[in-house]
């Protein structure tokens, strides 16, 4: 397999400035979908097992704590070598992996978004429309969001340590910006409650950077039980 140099320099055709580009993914404009997810919020506030804001922070600590030991060992791999062939992979090994439907399916919708604005975005990397072209002509890619993430950071010129933390800050930003759709709290109390998060989410990232995909593993089981109940609720402003 190609490593992250060679790779890059097969599929960077322009000098353009690299620094924006990697801004730009991690900007919120972008239109990936990502708003669309609460990572189980809403069913959980259903449920009544959050309610108040210190159960929110339990709340998004545990998410944080489960995105670290089951994905960045497949956003490390597909940073560290991103290429079709990891890429496809770890996908088909992460999908096998996500047991729980709504997850499943939150997952691939948000890749897939992912993939397609990133192929007509960064037309500084032209190797990722045709990656994309050949993964939809063959049907046999899921495009789950964590592959895609590190494969689009690679190519991008993220190390791996930086694409690892930028995931768990994109996942802190994506939950507390559905905790404040949900009304669990303001702008203003969703800013503190982020800067509050971040120490934790910088030890839970070093905690579990680096990984092989062969330690992956789920640490939160119930969350996963509660997201797959979104599904079943009556009412819902989210996805999953």
């Amino acid at each position: 397999m190609e490593g992250l140099g060679d790779a890059n320099a097969r599929c960077l055709s322009t000098s353009f400035p690299q620094l924006w580009s990697q801004w730009q993914l991690l900007d919120s404009i972008l239109p990936t979908g990502g708003f669309a997810h609460s990572f189980g919020l809403e069913a959980a506030m259903q449920a009544r097992l959050v309610t108040t804001t210190d159960e929110l922070k339990t709340y998004v600590i545990h998410v944080l704590e489960n995105v670290g030991s089951l994905l960045l060992p497949f956003i490390c791999a597909t940073t560290m070598s991103p290429d079709a062939q990891t890429w496809h992979s770890l996908d088909r090994l992460l999908n096998a992996m996500l047991t729980n439907e709504v997850g499943r399916k939150a997952s691939t919708a948000q890749g897939s978004a992912l993939m397609r604005v990133a192929a007509s975005v960064f037309s500084e990397i032209p190797c990722l429309k045709m990656m994309r072209g050949e993964a939809l002509g063959s049907g046999d890619v899921y495009f789950h969001h964590a592959p895609v993430f590190g494969l689009v950071c690679g190519l991008l010129g993220f190390d791996p340590e930086t694409t690892q933390k930028a995931y768990m800050f994109v996942t802190m930003r994506d939950i507390i910006s559905a905790a404040t759709r949900l009304n669990l709290l303001g702008p203003l109390g969703a800013a503190v409650l982020q800067h509050q998060v971040a120490p934790v989410a910088e030890s839970l990232s070093t905690k579990w950077m680096n990984r092989g995909v062969d330690e992956a593993c789920q640490t939160c089981p119930l969350l996963d039980t509660v997201q797959g109940c979104h599904s079943y609720l009556f009412s819902r402003l989210f996805c999953s």
